[in-house]
């Protein structure tokens, strides 16, 4: 049975990414429970080379980097959109697939494109969160949400790939969502709860 360790309300807490979008939802998601958080961008931390061969290794090969380099613990996201008919494509490549500019309108189009030869338009978000400590403890937390590849892409709310994804049984996408109404359901949700639940 894994034993967590608790972390205290007004902690400091690493959200070990470069991505705005991400960090600012994870803020948000730990804002209630009165933790100073500090992205990897604010610090000047450097960026490790994601080089794991899943979500879960490259989720604590970031929060392990930041949380040696900043003496805090740090908790990193490793997530991606997965569909299923591209054989889990793009998976742990998300980000890459949108290249060094970060250019998701050229991603979902590219996703598009290849899935005109298939009629399966069934996809996944997943989330993998890692707590890091400094002295190398780590414990992870997964969350996962099905839906339907949506095109054209709709909302202009959320980050990365949220417009071009509908959650089952809704009838809105992820960047048609208001923030509250997203965190609640999403991936890095489901995987919050958890965290939460285990580390509080």
């Amino acid at each position: 049975m894994t034993t967590y360790r608790k972390l205290n309300h007004n902690s400091e807490l690493v959200v070990a990414t470069y991505n705005t979008g991400k960090a600012k939802e994870i803020s948000s998601l730990l804002a209630p429970f009165k933790i100073k958080t500090y992205s990897a961008r604010e610090l000047n931390l450097p960026e490790p080379e994601e080089n794991g061969s899943s979500f879960q290794e490259n989720a604590r090969i970031k929060a392990l980097a930041a949380a040696q380099e900043s003496k805090l613990p740090s908790l990193a996201d490793d997530s991606g959109f997965c569909i299923n008919a591209l054989n889990g494509d793009p998976g742990i490549y998300s980000a890459r697939w949108a290249g060094p500019k970060k250019d998701y309108v050229m991603a979902m189009r590219t996703m598009y494109e290849k899935l005109q030869f298939f009629s399966d338009r069934s996809c996944y978000f997943i989330s993998v969160l890692c707590l890091a400590y400094p002295d190398g403890y780590t414990c992870e937390f997964e969350g996962k949400i099905e839906g339907e590849f949506i095109w054209p892409a709709r909302g202009q709310n959320g980050h990365g790939y949220d417009p071009i994804f509908q959650p089952k049984e809704f009838s809105v996408t992820f960047a048609e969502m208001s923030e509250a109404e997203k965190n609640k359901i999403s991936h890095r949700g489901l995987a919050f709860q958890q965290f939460i639940k285990n580390c509080f």
